[in-house]
C-alpha cells in the first residue's frame, strides 16, 4: 500500500509529508487504520537528535488507536473490525520480565528504535525504495500500520478512538507515575513538575489516588489554570515558587512524591525535584532528556541520610494490558478526563505547526486526526 506520512530525514529538519509504502502483515502481525495520533515530545526528541536511531529516514509517531483492517497468519486474539489502541511498549508476556509481571519493561522493547519488525526482522515501511524506521515499530504518522500483535491492545467499540490514542504513551505514562512508580496514597503531597500529556495524567493521576494536595509546578499560566481543573490544588511558575507553600501546607515535611515530566529533562530538574521532596519521600523520573548527557544534579548527603528514593518510569510502571483497558474504564464512568486533554486537532499536513503549538506551550496535547484522503492510500 501507498500513502503519505509524515517522515523525518535527519537531524533538526522538520517532519515532511512523503510517499511511503506499507507491507501486508506476515505471520503475528495485523494492520490497523488509524483515527487519531498523539503529538508526543518523544518525537521531537526525535527531530533533535536527543533520542538517536540507526538511520533515517523515520516515520514518526507511537500514539494511535484504530480498526483492524488485515490479520496476518497465526493471529488468534484479533479479526477484522476489532478497535484497538497501538501501544509504545510491546508486550510478549513471555520474557523474564513480562513474567515477572513488568510488561512494560518487556525484552522486545529493546528493537523499538531499530525498525526491524518483530515477527521477523526486515522492515515494513520503505522510503523510495529503502527502509524506513517507524518509531516504536508503530509509527502512527501514517494512517495505516501494519504492526506487531505484542503492541496492540484490544478495546471496547463504544470508546471514541481519538481518545482512546492517547492511552498508547502520554495518559498511561503520567498518570502510573503517580499512582503505580509514585505510589501515592491517601493523604499525600504531590508535586508534579512539568504539566503537558504526560504532567496532567500524573494530576490526574494523584487526586485520583486521593492526595490531600497536588502541587503542579509549570511556566506557562494556561497550563497551570488547567492543572487546577484535573485535579491540582496549587499551581506555580517553578519550584522555588512552590518551595514555601509547599513547605506551608505540610508542615514542613515537603512533598511525599515528585514527579518530573518536564518535556526535555535537564540534569538540575533532579535536584530540584529533591529538595522540594520530605524524608522517605520519592523523586519520580518520567521525562526524557538528551542520551548523550550524563551529568544529574543531585546532592548525595540529602539523599542518604533523608532516605529518599530516585526512581525512573516508563509507560508508568505497568503493563499496556493491564493498564489501557483499567483507565478506559475509568474514562467511561468519568473518573479519567480524556477530551479535556485535546487542546487541538491537526491534519496530518499541519504536523510542524502542531509541534511549534507543542514547543510554544500552546498543547496539553494536539492529535493528528486523519481523513478519507489520508485513508484512500494509492
Amino acid at each position: 500500500m501507498k500513502l503519505n506520512a509524515a517522515v523525518l530525514n535527519g537531524v533538526g529538519q522538520d517532519w515532511e509529508i512523503r510517499e511511503i509504502e506499507l507491507g501486508d502483515p506476515v505471520a503475528g502481525e495485523v494492520q490497523v487504520k488509524l483515527t487519531a495520533s498523539g503529538l508526543c515530545h518523544s518525537d521531537e526528541h526525535l527531530r533533535t537528535g536527543a533520542s538517536p536511531v540507526p538511520f533515517m529516514p523515520v516515520i514518526g509517531g507511537h500514539e494511535g488507536a484504530g480498526v483492524v483492517t488485515k490479520v496476518g497468519p497465526g493471529v488468534s486474539d484479533f479479526e477484522e473490525g476489532d478497535h484497538v489502541v497501538l501501544a509504545f511498549i510491546p508486550a510478549c508476556g513471555k520474557c523474564r520480565m513480562c513474567a515477572k509481571g513488568l510488561q512494560n519493561l518487556c525484552d522486545l522493547g529493546a528493537g523499538l528504535v531499530k525498525g526491524k519488525a518483530i515477527a521477523d526482522r526486515t522492515f515494513r515501511y520503505t522510503v523510495d525504495g529503502q527502509p524506513a524506521i517507524p518509531m516504536c515499530l508503530l509509527g502512527t504518522f501514517s494512517p495505516y500500520v501494519t504492526v506487531h500483535e505484542a503492541s496492540v491492545v484490544k478495546i471496547e467499540k463504544d470508546i471514541p478512538l481519538d481518545k482512546a490514542a492517547l492511552l498508547g504513551c502520554g495518559v498511561s505514562t503520567g498518570w502510573g507515575s503517580a499512582t503505580e512508580i509514585g505510589g501515592t496514597k491517601a493523604g499525600d503531597t504531590v508535586v508534579v513538575m512539568g504539566c503537558g500529556g504526560v504532567g496532567m495524567n500524573a494530576v490526574q493521576g494523584a487526586a485520583a489516588a486521593g492526595a490531600r494536595y497536588v502541587v503542579a509546578v509549570d511556566p506557562v499560566e494556561s497550563k497551570r489554570e488547567q492543572a487546577m481543573q484535573f485535579g491540582a490544588t496549587h499551581a506555580y511558575a517553578s519550584i522555588e515558587d512552590a518551595m514555601g507553600p509547599v513547605a506551608d501546607i505540610s508542615w514542613g515535611t515537603m512533598a511525599d512524591v515528585s514527579i518530573i515530566t518536564v518535556g526535555d529533562i535537564q540534569g538540575e530538574d533532579v535536584q530540584a525535584a529533591a529538595g522540594i521532596t520530605g524524608k522517605g519521600g520519592t523523586i519520580v523520573v518520567t521525562g526524557m532528556g538528551d542520551f548523550a548527557k550524563q551529568d544529574v544534579k543531585l546532592n548525595l548527603f540529602e539523599l542518604t541520610l533523608l532516605q529518599k528514593n530516585l526512581q525512573g518510569a516508563i509507560f508508568g510502571g505497568i503493563g499496556p494490558r493491564q493498564q489501557i483497558p483499567q483507565l478506559l474504564g475509568m474514562y467511561r464512568s468519568g473518573q479519567l478526563k480524556l477530551d479535556e486533554l485535546i487542546t487541538k486537532e491537526y491534519k496530518l499536513s499541519e504536523i510542524n505547526q502542531g509541534y511549534q503549538d507543542m514547543r510554544d506551550g500552546k498543547n496539553i496535547r494536539g492529535i493528528i486526526r486523519y481523513t478519507e484522503e489520508d485513508w484512500a492510500g494509492r
